[in-house]
């Protein structure tokens, strides 16, 4: 069941009220390699056309959103994440790629010796386009980003048309992001029908083919493609929070459900405490109304 609810805003982003003083504390501009001040300025950004975001042979980036960029940041800071897994490499991988670098420094010595996390404070980051992944790699020297190259294929999921990477790290995320792939990649066709064109949408299915290994507490975060959410949405089988906040376009799944055993307890814990349990309590109440009207 999909769980629609603004409630998990204020946990999500309480603490985050000052985007400035939170980009200035946590060294975007060196992160980013960015004066910070110039991007800011009117002569920094340039215009773009409606077709801008669907040109298959787009070498140039998009600007980094500072305000998404923060609040990624300070989702993997405020719930101790320990294992990414973000679709589509780019400028979010170097902000992912500092924010576990905190929580290693801080929850290290904690982890090691109370959770079972194998792949502890790493950032798997899935994309198609090996263009874009040196452009990455070979300019910043994240130690704890983890590439993974892949092609993008069409499939279907309960005969619905969609796409899915061909493969994907054998991880267990506490956070995934998904901001990729282009609709471009995929180079078959199911009944005529594929994504490369124009007025196309991306529309992965890849969470939805993983979600019952996913453990409780697990947040899923899509930078805009609404189409996609919504698709996600209405397919996601087990009890998700959701939330959508138009603003700033961007949508939140969190998987709230009882913890498998005690040790998928000691990190939900660990990282959220009775924030969560709240939350648990409310779908409990909500589920029970739902089965008895």
């Amino acid at each position: 069941m999909i769980f629609d609810s603004k409630t998990l805003e204020k946990d999500l982003f309480n603490g985050l009220s000052n985007y400035k003083k939170y980009i200035k504390k946590n060294s975007f501009g060196a992160i980013l390699d960015l004066n910070i001040n110039f991007y800011k300025s009117n002569k920094f950004k340039k215009n773009i056309d409606q077709y801008h975001s669907t040109n298959s042979n787009l070498k140039i980036p998009f600007l980094p959103e500072l305000k998404n960029l923060s609040r990624l940041h300070h989702l993997v800071i405020s719930r101790k994440v320990t294992t990414i897994l973000e679709f589509g490499v780019g400028k979010s991988t170097l902000i992912l790629n500092d924010a576990l670098a905190k929580n290693k420094k801080k929850y290290a010595n904690f982890i090691n010796k109370n959770l079972r996390k194998i792949n502890k404070f790493k950032c798997y980051t899935v994309d198609s386009k090996n263009f874009w992944i040196n452009k990455i790699r070979s300019n910043y020297n994240l130690k704890n980003v983890r590439y993974f190259l892949t092609s993008i294929k069409m499939g279907t999921f309960n005969d619905r048309i969609c796409t899915f990477y061909k493969k994907i790290p054998n991880v267990c995320p506490d956070l995934i992001y998904l901001d990729g792939p282009d609709q471009f990649s995929p180079k078959n066709s199911i009944r005529g029908i594929d994504t490369n064109h124009p007025e196309r949408l991306p529309m992965t299915a890849d969470i939805l083919a993983l979600e019952y290994f996913f453990l409780p507490s697990t947040l899923l975060v899509i930078d805009g493609r609404t189409a996609n959410a919504r698709f996600l949405k209405n397919n996601l089988q087990r009890d998700w929070i959701y939330y959508y906040n138009k603003n700033f376009d961007q949508h939140f799944f969190e998987l709230c459900e009882n913890p498998l055993g005690t040790l998928n307890k000691k990190q939900i814990d660990f990282s959220l405490g009775q924030r969560y349990y709240a939350r648990l309590k409310k779908i409990t109440l909500a589920k029970y109304r739902r089965n008895n009207h």
